[in-house]
């Protein structure tokens, strides 16, 4: 995905509301499928990009390259990621079974991430993606439905790019074992 001119962002930074507009329709969905790929929970990755866009617009004066906005948005969920991660992991140690609310929200209608491939693709990948370690997953789904550069995912998780790069490459090596695994 392309950053968005900084003409955009300086625009947004005014408090344009046709600017924000935009920058929301162009983050929604691959801000929405990596936060789900991370939490594997629907209803935590909307929230996770409702805050990402509350944040943004909060510290959008704190960017100090306009055209590093698109990094700079998937850093901030990045970190909502990691927070609900950590929310969670303290929850379910408290409750073995886990929350009563994925069995009583429902079907929450279709994926969002079915545009972008053919719904049981993504669910299939999706399932042996979750079963990446925490960073390595994160890399991954900024690489791919981010389509952030090594860079911007480094800048983004706070990570040296020698890291970033090791923990991609980890990554693809794993998911190409588990697909050969995987019945067809």
């Amino acid at each position: 995905m392309p950053e968005p001119s900084p003409t955009l962002v300086q625009a947004a930074r005014r408090h344009d509301n046709n600017a924000w507009n935009e920058l929301f329709r162009r983050y929604q969905l691959p801000l929405f499928c990596y936060a789900h790929g991370f939490t594997r929970d629907r209803a935590a990755a909307f929230d996770i990009v409702q805050e990402t866009f509350v944040r943004a617009l909060a510290h959008l004066e704190g960017l100090r390259d306009d055209a590093r906005f698109g990094s700079w948005l998937f850093g901030i969920a990045h970190q909502g990621c990691i927070r609900h991660f950590r929310k969670t992991r303290r929850r379910d140690e408290l409750f073995v079974e886990g929350p009563l609310a994925d069995d009583l929200a429902g079907d929450p209608g279709p994926d969002p991430c079915g545009a972008l491939v053919t719904a049981e693709q993504s669910e299939a990948l999706l399932v042996l993606v979750a079963t990446l370690p925490l960073p390595q997953r994160s890399a991954l789904l900024m690489h791919v439905l981010g389509d952030l550069s090594l860079e911007e995912i480094a800048e983004a998780a706070g990570a040296p790019l020698g890291t970033i790069k090791s923990r991609l490459h980890q990554a693809k090596q794993a998911l190409r074992r588990l697909i050969a695994e995987s019945p067809p």
